[in-house]
């Protein structure tokens, strides 16, 4: 022990000797070290994110869309009229909510994209049938007044409650409670808003990413009546009429370990009920956090890679400055063997001095890592503002807004070990230069 601490003294007194030369050879390894914890954070981030949206969906969920088909198959299948038939029907729910054992319930959902108005104030809103379940499937909450009731239903009134984005477009001022809005001729009273809710964001493209800021709810029962199954758009020059019953049926599964086999028994069902097209799709939350953790796993290896690439450059330096020791410390070298000193005790001389010198950049580079959240929520806050003052659309601003790092707390040691192994490696050659040189050569030099 008492012979490697006098090691370690003699390398950090070598070192220091040159404090430029070894700061510099030191970056290499810190800003390496450094990229690495902060990819993996950075990839941790968008994985919990995506998760997180994902499971807003619901991991006992199974959600059953319709598909708007190809304009070819579409027109063969509606040759006869001029209205497009396609998507879920009612006898679709009943089947699937009725039969299937393992579905504990079923939500219907129909969607249509209208004007709505309120005194001066227009705006396009997603109006949503829907039924009082829906508030829970969704993980919605009220502000004000209530939500749907089976009274509503039963009854068909024209009531509707409001997202929060609404809202606030169509009552600057008012109170929007018992206040009338019109949608489609027709006026519906307002009895409650709901809050603020995040966007669910699509893994893979499986399912577009769902705004509920910008909805009116209304019964299911009373958009039926109202609204009908047909949806005409009179543009200028164009006219396209589609009938759609049912846009959505979100079924939720008793046991998690059933939503799978539930999945498959529910494309059986409905093959069997639209054969002619394929104008649903079956999309299963769980599915999608399997493709949330692939692309975990391929973002963390692709960027890790590119930041493992930085060490590598930094073990060359190593390396390279190094060598040029050895050249410098010929003498040394010499006078040490000539006074007894091993092959073995160069080696580890200048084994200890690289060692010494990957590993206080490493460890430099570990502290830098720990502050990757703020550094990126630093960065973040600069580029919104050049955003926001060059006027520019900001992109950037939305896509990582809700990103927060995750520093993974196996990267300090791996990227620390990394960055020793790295010293090892790039620092043996030059160690066993040094010490395979002729002793009496080695005096000899100048």
């Amino acid at each position: 022990m008492p012979n490697l601490l006098r090691t370690v003294q003699l390398a950090l007194k070598s070192l220091m000797l040159h404090k430029l030369r070894s700061g510099l050879t030191m970056l290499g390894i810190v800003f390496g070290v450094f990229s690495v914890i902060a990819m993996l954070a950075i990839g941790e981030g968008a994985s919990q994110q995506a998760q997180q949206q994902v499971l807003q969906l619901g991991a006992t969920n199974i959600i059953v869309r319709s598909v708007k088909p190809p304009r070819e198959t579409a027109s063969q299948q509606n040759a006869d009229s001029f209205v497009l038939r396609y998507g879920l029907k009612r006898a679709d729910y009943d089947l699937l909510s009725k039969t299937i054992p393992t579905v504990i319930q079923a939500v219907p959902i129909r969607e249509l994209v209208k004007a709505c108005r309120f005194l001066h104030r227009e705006m396009n809103c997603r109006i949503v049938g829907c039924t009082p379940e829906y508030v829970d499937m969704n993980h919605l909450s009220l502000a004000q007044g209530r939500f749907i009731s089976d009274k509503d239903r039963r009854e068909k009134t024209n009531v509707c409650v409001l997202a929060s984005g609404t809202a606030d477009e169509l009552f600057q001022y008012e109170d929007p409670l018992g206040q009338s809005v019109k949608v489609a001729d027709r006026r519906y009273t307002v009895v409650g808003v709901t809050r603020s809710r995040e966007a669910s964001a699509a893994i893979g493209g499986s399912l577009s990413g769902q705004d509920f800021n910008q909805d009116i709810y209304v019964p299911l029962e009373t958009m039926r009546v109202r609204m009908g199954d047909l949806d005409i758009d009179r543009r200028q020059g164009s006219f396209s009429a589609e009938e759609v019953q049912l846009n959505q049926i979100t079924l939720r599964i008793s046991d998690i370990d059933r939503v799978m086999s539930t999945a498959d028994v529910i494309r059986e069902s409905l093959s069997h009920t639209h054969k002619a097209s394929k104008d649903y799709s079956v999309v299963v939350p769980q599915e999608l956090l399997k493709q949330a953790e692939q692309i975990r796993t391929i973002f963390n290896v692709v960027l890790g890679s590119i930041a493992a690439i930085s060490l590598v450059v930094g073990g060359i330096g190593i390396m390279n400055i190094m060598l040029a020791t050895v050249t410098e410390r010929t003498r040394e070298i010499g006078i040490r063997r000539a006074l007894g000193a091993k092959q073995r005790d160069i080696t580890l001389q200048f084994l200890t001095e690289t060692i010494v010198l990957a590993g206080s950049g490493g460890l430099i580079g570990v502290l830098l890592g720990l502050s990757t959240p703020s550094v990126f929520q630093m960065l973040k806050t600069l580029a919104e503002q050049f955003f926001f003052e060059s006027g520019g659309a900001s992109d950037f601003s939305e896509m990582f807004k809700d990103l927060v790092p995750q520093v993974v707390p196996s990267s300090l040691p791996l990227a620390f070990g990394i960055s020793v192994g790295i010293g090892i490696v790039f620092g043996l050659y030059p160690a066993r230069s040094a010490a395979r040189l002729d002793p009496i050569e080695a005096l000899r030099h100048e």
